[in-house]
């Protein structure tokens, strides 16, 4: 059985609690929650033992993971502090503010071989891990565009907000909704090597951009979009979507549906005719032994606890994706990219199925 530790028991980290407290090889033994009254409620209903302190939780607990669902700030050093006790590591996003800080943790998981992982769920849903699987198959021909969307009605009028909405807390709009659509362009297309065009503006926030568009540029000559608008009351709930084109046509996925048009057939998928075809999230998803706001949830959760199993260091989502995703931030935000140490290359695995193990 995999011990646990639980760190941050906000909304993610509940939500995280509840999945990883169901699986068949998991156990949680232990939390950190520095908001009294949530751990004073899970003590007294639930019997989990909770800690104030973080490192009071790593040194009286006999644990084999942590998961770090805390504002992005605290993430390096909770992470750091992990790895150096031989701990599989699962982070939610962003990895890390900045880059520099991300590349001796990618060093030292990768050496200790612990399963390290972020948080970009997107990764394991199923449409869109359908879209990466037929770009990257070079059915679509030489790829020359891609664009990725995020909006959602998450700050619709003034005021203080929380963490999220702080420059050196969260990281607003870009670090909260932008980074999911970058981590899916690096998934798809791979990292782009220089952005232009920025637009950071706000709407309603005091410290943070509420919107988010930039051109993007990639190593093979194609050309990129992104457009992320968190103050767009115009949409229920967050909704993500990524389209690529190709000379022998194009896919467009969203949560929903992977569609895609092909002018010609080709042999890397020949299940895949002339024209339109559309492939629905419902066919594609595999069942979850545990579902809790969607199957992609329990999908990346159980990955973590398989990588952990096989001491797989190297899996989808791996610090070294993610921190990719950092870098793209960093250059949207017109920051130098400070390497600190040697990274070697390497391309973030594809999922075959959201429960790829």
């Amino acid at each position: 059985m995999i011990r646990v530790g639980m760190v941050g028991l906000g909304k993610m980290g509940l939500s995280h609690h509840a999945i990883v407290n169901t699986h068949p090889d998991a156990k949680v033994v232990a939390a950190c929650e520095s908001n009294a009254y949530v751990s004073d409620v899970l003590t007294q209903h639930t019997a989990l033992r909770c800690y104030r302190s973080y490192n009071d939780l790593l040194e009286n607990e006999e644990l084999d993971a942590v998961v770090i669902s805390t504002p992005s700030r605290l993430h390096a050093d909770m992470v750091s502090a992990a790895l150096a006790r031989g701990l599989h590591v699962f982070c939610e996003k962003p990895f890390v503010l900045d880059p520099a800080t991300g590349e001796p943790l990618v060093v030292e998981a990768e050496t200790r071989q612990v399963a390290n992982q972020v948080g970009y769920h997107f990764r394991f849903v199923a449409s869109f891990a359908e879209a990466a699987r037929i770009a990257r198959s070079g059915a679509l021909g030489a790829i020359h565009h891609v664009r990725a969307e995020a909006y959602g009605p998450v700050v619709l009028r003034p005021k203080n907000g929380t963490w999220r909405a702080a420059r050196e807390e969260g990281g607003g709009a870009l670090y909260d909704y932008a980074c999911h659509a970058i981590d899916l362009v690096n998934f798809v297309m791979g990292p782009p090597v220089a952005v232009d065009g920025v637009v950071l503006k706000r709407v309603f926030s005091r410290d943070v951009e509420d919107e988010v568009y930039c051109s993007m540029a990639f190593a093979n000559g194609a050309a990129g979009q992104l457009a992320v608008n968190w103050s767009d009351e115009s949409y229920r709930k967050m909704f993500t979507r990524i389209s690529v084109w190709g000379e022998n046509g194009r896919v467009t996925a969203d949560r929903q549906e992977c569609q895609l048009f092909l002018r010609d057939t080709h042999p890397a998928l020949p299940e895949m005719p002339r024209g339109w075809t559309v492939r629905y999230g419902t066919d594609l998803t595999p069942p979850v032994w545990f579902y809790l706001r969607g199957e992609e949830y329990s999908a990346q959760i159980d990955y973590f606890m398989q990588s952990i199993k096989q001491r797989r260091a190297d899996g989808t989502n791996s610090f070294r994706s993610a921190l990719e995703t950092d870098r793209v931030v960093a250059m949207i935000l017109g920051q130098p990219i400070r390497q600190t140490q040697p990274m070697r290359a390497a391309r973030p695995a594809l999922l075959t199925r959201v429960l790829g193990r």
